[in-house]
């Protein structure tokens, strides 16, 4: 059985995946499917670099704003959401663009990783919620060291998650993981830049940019809202201004926490990319943007 074909548009924070997937959208008669953890839910707008509905120049985008910031969505529930919407696009004639950073959500819909359905239990993560992130990795160190090398010491949500799963079905995360075979025909692309300062300084100018937008005031009234939701104190664009509201830290300070903390981050996810020997990357320094896309339509045509 042939395999349906799909594009994937991946690559670090900052790196220019939103412009290219809505232009190779326009090219090929495609729609977009938004493969990022934080998009997903509402309201985080500015903070998640959610592309405006101007940005989007008419092109359908879906997997944005499906959840309110209070409620559980799982790896699980987007690979669900995203055949759904992949098995639409592709009935109307047109061309699935999946695009984003969250390196897991792709690896689980579009590569031969498959992880074990395990329900959120409500209880457990209470309890384990008392705990310090220190306190909880290195339970995690013990029981899976494996998942912990590749979870940030301080992502306390991803923790969480890892040890519930441990406990729950008790064994390893990563003894529960199966391998499968990968359901779709992916072109995968990836967007980077090995001169890495030239990287950080898009990272360095779109926090600037995010804050010239109003992204203080989305943090406070998100903030007021919701308190200390976890998912906005697990948020990079929203975590750092915390302190800022509380008059803890200067604005100065939490500008430059949040500009190396997204700093970080795209150095994370250009590790977890390159592991995928499958991507066509392109150095957004060297390549001008039309031929990048030029080259996109080029090798989805001959393939």
């Amino acid at each position: 059985m042939t395999k349906q074909k799909l594009i994937a548009i991946t690559g670090p924070s900052s790196s220019g995946k939103t412009k290219l997937s809505i232009e190779l959208a326009k090219k090929l008669n495609g729609e977009i499917i938004s493969v990022d953890s934080r998009q997903i839910y509402k309201e985080l707008d500015i903070g998640s670099a959610k592309p405006t509905i101007e940005e989007r120049e008419g092109i359908p985008h879906y997997l944005m704003d499906v959840v309110d910031i209070t409620q559980e969505y799982t790896v699980a529930d987007f690979c669900d959401a995203a055949r759904i919407k992949i098995k639409e696009i592709l009935n109307k004639g047109k061309i699935p663009i999946l695009a984003g950073g969250t390196g897991l959500y792709f690896r689980v819909l579009l590569q031969d990783f498959d992880l074990p359905r395990v329900a959120p239990n409500i209880e457990l993560r209470k309890e384990l919620e008392q705990k310090t992130s220190e306190e909880l990795y290195n339970q995690l160190m013990k029981l899976d060291p494996d998942i912990a090398e590749k979870i940030h010491f301080n992502n306390k949500v991803k923790i969480i998650r890892a040890l519930e799963v441990c406990l729950t079905l008790g064994i390893p995360m990563s003894k529960a993981q199966k391998k499968k075979e990968a359901e779709y025909n992916t072109l995968w692309f990836g967007l980077n830049s090995e001169n890495r300062d030239f990287l950080y300084n898009r990272v360095n100018k779109r926090v600037d940019i995010m804050f010239e937008q109003g992204l203080l005031n989305e943090a406070k009234n998100l903030f007021e809202k919701y308190g200390q939701n976890k998912i906005l104190m697990g948020t990079i664009g929203y975590q750092e201004l915390y302190p800022l509201l509380k008059s803890e830290i200067d604005f100065e300070t939490a500008s430059n926490l949040l500009k190396q903390n997204t700093r970080r981050y795209a150095k994370r996810q250009i590790s977890w990319f390159k592991a995928n020997k499958d991507i066509n990357w392109f150095d957004i320094e060297q390549i001008p943007f039309d031929e990048i896309w030029e080259s996109i339509i080029n090798i989805y045509r001959k393939s």
